[in-house]
């Protein structure tokens, strides 16, 4: 910003503050705050922080209540097996990772649009039926990627009775259970992932040895056969597609 244009904004900078400063702290501020004698300034605010901090929340429920957890642990397992360090670099194994998310929940988030949130606004239920008939296609998809024995676990640890049906399972013992079953889900299919690479290593370690060049580090020729390898059978086609098969 040229240097006249600069002083004339902290000028105006200082006009606008200047008055604000001067006024009590009660008057500047008597409009922001809720008064205790208005009932309804105080639900509204209470709103307010209540939407913030489910806000705060978001990036959490995106990862812990869908399926990016798996998918992000595999690719950087893949990146892992193949040894190139950064690449690809974090942004785009990240990158990927959420738009193959969005394809993968599509339908579900298309049932929760359907049956809760469309209705909801155009005035067919109340915000505690729209909340029950979101949550159940969410709880459907849950329920399918996660294994009984962790569910049972949490269930078992907060005493809580055996569920009888689906609708039963609260939320509280569902979502840790989801996530343990991702992580393993997530680190099984990376042990797939590294059993070629590594024998793809032993080879060239075992090639290596036997023409007597051991000071030449194994992962200077392992790695370009890696990458070749994994570009000639078409690999990032390859686990796209059994990172959503792996979800039915």
């Amino acid at each position: 910003m040229p240097r006249p244009l600069l002083a004339l904004a902290l000028l105006a900078l200082l006009l606008a503050v200047v008055p604000a400063a001067a006024q009590p702290l009660p008057t500047a501020l008597g409009g922001l705050l809720p008064s205790p004698d208005r009932p309804a300034d105080m639900a509204a605010a209470l709103k307010l922080l209540v939407g913030l901090a489910v806000l705060s929340l978001a990036p959490a429920l995106l990862i812990m209540l869908t399926c990016f957890t798996r998918i992000i642990i595999i690719l950087s397992f893949l990146r892992s097996a193949l040894g190139t360090q950064q690449t690809p670099p974090n942004a785009v194994l990240i990158g990927l990772a959420l738009f193959l998310t969005f394809f993968i929940m599509a339908p579900v988030w298309q049932q929760m649009d359907g049956q809760a949130i469309k209705p909801y606004l155009a005035g067919k239920l109340r915000s505690d039926q729209a909340v029950a008939k979101a949550a159940a296609p969410l709880r459907d998809f849950l329920l399918k990627q996660t294994r009984e024995k962790d569910l049972g676990l949490f269930i078992t640890l907060s005493r809580s009775p055996r569920p009888h049906k689906p609708e039963d399972v609260s939320f509280g013992a569902l979502i840790p259970a989801y996530i343990i079953s991702e992580l393993r889900a997530g680190f099984q299919i990376g042990f797939v992932l590294f059993i070629p690479f590594v024998v793809v290593d032993l080879i060239v370690s075992s090639v290596l040895m036997s023409l007597g060049m051991m000071m030449l580090p194994p992962v200077m020729v392992s790695l370009p056969l890696k990458v070749m390898l994994f570009v000639l059978v078409d690999g990032w086609h390859l686990i796209t597609k059994s990172i959503v098969l792996s979800f039915g």
